[in-house]
């Protein structure tokens, strides 16, 4: 995935007018992200942050000539810390929903994907229309549109929606069996799959009608 300059001026362009950025040169600017959802957004085992979200945060604050510093954040708690302050911006490969428009602002979007559903290989699940899950345990990450989808689609067609304070989670419990299948962004799945999935799964589809778009989150004053 390639950051455009198109995407990168718009940005910094929103911030600033946002008032994210007007600052003095001696001061940085914090953005705030989670940490556990690759490959957008992880530490790594010597507790580096990297991933695209981080590419697109340094990338960001170059355009803007300011010095920023990257604060991890338990997902669940993100928009209250950036309400509170403790950061200036939120890089987390956030979903710009309405819902969230009550809390926050949203620059442009940086990057569209949809939803997508991965399996346990031998499960029986031949697409990722809701009648395919009754009966099935369905992960995904807590305070998501994708839970939002588990709980109000799938649950509402006879699965068992059980979710999780972050991603790593959902999928460590698919891979041990402890769950039929998860539903997550489309570029997290695959990359998942491709690295750490252990041939366990499937990737079932897309899931139709699901397009999302990230964006930076700055606060609303």
């Amino acid at each position: 995935m390639q950051i455009s300059r198109w995407i990168l001026s718009a940005a910094a362009a929103a911030m600033l007018a946002l008032g994210v950025g007007s600052v003095d040169a001696a001061e940085k600017i914090k953005i705030g992200t989670e940490g556990a959802y690759p490959p957008f957004n992880t530490i790594t085992p010597d507790g580096k942050v990297e991933g695209f979200d981080i590419d697109i945060a340094n990338a960001l604050c170059a355009q803007m000539k300011i010095e920023c510093e990257i604060v991890t954040q338990d997902w669940d708690g993100i928009i209250p810390a950036l309400q509170a302050k403790k950061f200036d911006a939120i890089i987390a490969s956030m979903s710009i929903t309405e819902e969230r428009k009550k809390q926050v602002a949203f620059t442009h979007k940086y990057y569209t994907t949809p939803l997508a559903l991965v399996a346990l290989k031998d499960a029986d699940i031949a697409s990722t229309e809701p009648a395919s899950l009754a009966g099935k345990t369905v992960g995904a990450q807590a305070s998501t549109t994708q839970a939002n989808y588990a709980q109000d689609v799938y649950a509402k067609a006879g699965a068992e929606a059980k979710l999780y304070p972050t991603q790593e989670e959902a999928v460590t419990d698919l891979l041990n069996g402890r769950l039929d299948a998860v539903i997550s962004d489309k570029f997290v799945l695959v990359d998942w799959m491709k690295k750490a999935s252990d041939g366990c799964c499937k990737l079932v589809g897309d899931v139709k009608g699901t397009e999302t778009e990230a964006g930076i989150a700055v606060r609303l004053e």
